[in-house]
């Protein structure tokens, strides 16, 4: 028997979460798992409770939510021997994608009474941990938005990236590899790229991978607005780095110099990081469960 818990953020993306409890318990296999449910009540708490639960020995920690509970909970799971579940009920669920995790719940639960840990790569950006991108430019202007907007879902999401193209004034960042090399570029926008998308299937990085040990640094040109509507069929089916208005490459560590401290999302959220940002892969720091390999 192993021990799991469910860490539930009650307010993520659109769908209520009132029946989960009951669900949990008619899907997943009592003869493997002893479970305990908790809902989170501030932001924060999935934090605490992922790191309570990792010193009191449990074999796995669920995150319930979006990719801010995911982010949350690897925070308190990270470079400890609990592993991470994930059970999708946000908006874009970008790595639960990635990972191949059924987005429907009940078969998210049913996938974990046949799964089994690996070990995955996570970021930091200064001393924010990230799972899946983090990134400045138009599309953290949009996280920013998007998290204000008062409502969730792919609507408005889609609503807030028309409205804010109109205006949007792309800025040259700096960038200082660790081998020494400078790589500087005015972008549409700059994403750093652990796992392959943002969400709802938009593959920013489709090469990328958690495993690898890097990060996908993927720079879009000012001029991609030419091409948008070709540039929005590749984000969905997975060729956007053949673009030529995009410019690819991977490294481990780096420094971002930005011109002004404009907006900063981790893992989809927006936050406040300052102009320089130490961004770093901490390789097969996060065990996670995926779906058993045969």
């Amino acid at each position: 028997m192993k021990n799991i818990a469910f860490i539930i953020n009650p307010i993520s993306g659109t769908q209520n979460k009132k029946k989960l409890p009951k669900l949990i318990a008619d899907t997943l296999d009592p003869k493997q798992w002893l479970w305990n449910i908790v809902f989170t009540e501030y932001k924060g708490h999935a934090i605490e409770l992922s790191r309570q639960y990792a010193k009191m020995g449990f074999d796995a920690v669920v995150a319930v939510g979006g990719d801010g509970t995911i982010n949350e909970v690897a925070q308190g799971l990270c470079d400890t021997e609990t592993s991470m579940g994930i059970l999708p009920m946000g908006s874009g669920n970008g790595l639960a994608r990635h990972l191949g995790i059924p987005i429907r719940a009940q078969k998210a639960l049913e996938m974990l009474n046949h799964s089994e840990p690996i070990r995955i790569d996570y970021g930091m950006a200064n001393d924010r941990l990230f799972v899946s991108t983090c990134g400045t430019g138009f599309d953290a202007q949009v996280a920013y938005d998007f998290a204000n907007a008062g409502t969730r879902g792919l609507k408005t999401y889609v609503s807030r990236v028309v409205k804010d193209l109109v205006g949007y004034k792309p800025e040259t960042y700096r960038i200082e590899l660790s081998n020494g090399e400078v790589v500087e570029h005015k972008a549409f926008l700059l994403t750093f790229a652990n796992s392959s998308q943002w969400g709802y299937e938009a593959k920013i990085a489709p090469r990328a991978s958690v495993q690898d040990g890097q990060m996908d640094i993927c720079m879009m040109s000012p001029q991609a607005w030419l091409g948008a509507p070709s540039m929005a069929i590749r984000l969905f089916t997975g060729n956007l780095d053949t673009s030529l208005f995009m410019d690819t490459f991977q490294a481990d560590d780096l420094v971002l110099h930005r011109e002004s401290e404009t907006p900063f999302h981790i893992d989809g959220d927006p936050v406040r990081i300052g102009k320089d940002v130490h961004i770093r892969i901490i390789p097969d720091g996060l065990k996670v469960l995926v779906e058993k390999r045969f």
